[in-house]
């Protein structure tokens, strides 16, 4: 197998300016740099791929390796759409504060400024509550899933039908007004009466 040395020193070259750029702040350079990372990753397939051969169906001798190919078609989609996404990104943090900077937050602020003996305290009242937690649902009190009847409830309606022998059911006539004409009738247009 020849590997062309020039290949493996513009990859690693790709692969160290890649990981310089994406440790910025910029979004911008963050895309820049996970862009010259998917274009090494494509390098380094290409160079595991081996010398160029035949196609594979064409011969059973030298045929290149068709695994590598369809790896690097993969990352390059993968690429793409990422890229996509962090563009995205960058046009919404432009739009809200007219750069692409991520800056800190105080929650991240208070994080690095904790000391080892913060640590140490918060890590012994994590030990406390674990072990004051349970993991059983004992009761129905503390059950995670409650189910209700209709007498538990007054707004629960539990009119479903029931399994019995099938019967056409006549609709229910309309009940009569008090003081209308319908009401001596009996809805054949006679008159009661």
């Amino acid at each position: 197998m020849d590997i062309s040395l020039t290949l493996i020193i513009v990859m690693a070259v790709l692969f160290a300016a890649g990981v310089y750029a994406m440790l910025e702040r910029s979004l911008t350079r963050v895309l820049i740099g996970f862009l010259l990372l998917g274009n090494a990753t494509n390098l380094l397939l290409l160079i595991a791929m081996g010398v160029p051969g035949n196609a594979p169906f064409f011969g059973e001798t030298n045929a290149s390796d068709p695994l590598p190919q369809a790896l690097t078609l993969t990352a390059i989609v993968i690429t793409f759409a990422v890229s996509a996404f962090l563009l995205a990104l960058i046009y919404r943090s432009w739009q809200l504060g007219q750069a692409d900077t991520v800056e800190d937050d105080q929650a991240d602020i208070a994080l690095r400024e904790r000391t080892d003996e913060d640590e140490d305290v918060l890590d012994d009242e994590d030990d406390a509550e674990d072990e004051e937690a349970t993991t059983d649902f004992v009761g129905e009190h503390t059950a995670p899933i409650t189910v209700l009847h209709m007498r538990d409830h007054p707004a629960i309606h539990d009119d479903a039908p029931i399994d019995r022998a099938w019967a056409p059911r006549e609709p229910p006539l309309p009940e009569p007004v008090e003081g209308s004409e319908t009401e001596a009738s009996d809805g054949k247009g006679e008159d009661r009466t």
